[in-house]
């Protein structure tokens, strides 16, 4: 049995959480709302406060679909709660990065600026102090949504191995290589 789909997902104070017709799972919070649709063999039951996932066999496809949609839920639950936030740092001489509103603006060592356009259920926001390198800061209630924006933004310049210049998530340990001098 899956540990995690065994697990049931406490609901706080002032979260409400259906499950509608199609097997669509809504979680309505302080923050917001967000609607999850769950494959059809998945049963949720909502009872005294919890959230379970059931599954119906052992299948692999039942196992992997019953940890995969109670850490999604969970997901849901944390987001309109407590929300997700995700940092990257520009690394490099004259890499800059400024936001009007959602559109960010960023300096990344190429001949032209990038304008990214962030999505509007998401909010941006850039910090630039001097002797520091340049932070984003992207904040939301669905975490899938703030991993795929991240993860596009920093593929725009992904840190090299020989300098570390690069569009890095705040605390990521890029391994370093050695130049071509090493190899005497």
């Amino acid at each position: 049995m899956s540990r995690i789909g065994k697990k049931p997902v406490k609901i706080p104070e002032g979260v409400t959480v259906t499950v509608g017709q199609d097997n669509v799972v809504t979680v309505k919070g302080k923050k917001g709302e967000l609607k999850q649709a769950v494959d059809r063999d998945i049963k949720i039951e909502v009872k005294d406060g919890n959230i379970f996932v059931h599954r119906p066999t052992d299948q692999i496809r039942h196992r992997a679909l019953h940890g995969l949609y109670r850490a999604l839920i969970a997901n849901m639950v944390k987001g309109v709660t407590e929300g997700f936030e995700r940092k990257l740092e520009l690394i490099g001489v004259g890499f800059k990065a400024s936001n009007q509103g959602n559109y960010l603006d960023l300096s990344l060592g190429y001949s032209h600026n990038i304008i990214f356009e962030v999505p509007k259920e998401l909010k941006v926001s850039t910090q630039q102090e001097k002797g520091q390198n340049p932070i984003i800061t992207l904040e939301g209630i669905d975490k899938q949504l703030i991993g795929q924006v991240a993860a596009k933004i920093r593929s725009l310049r992904k840190p090299e191995p020989y300098k570390g210049k690069g569009i890095r998530y705040m605390g990521e340990v890029v391994r370093k290589k050695a130049g071509k001098t090493a190899g005497k």
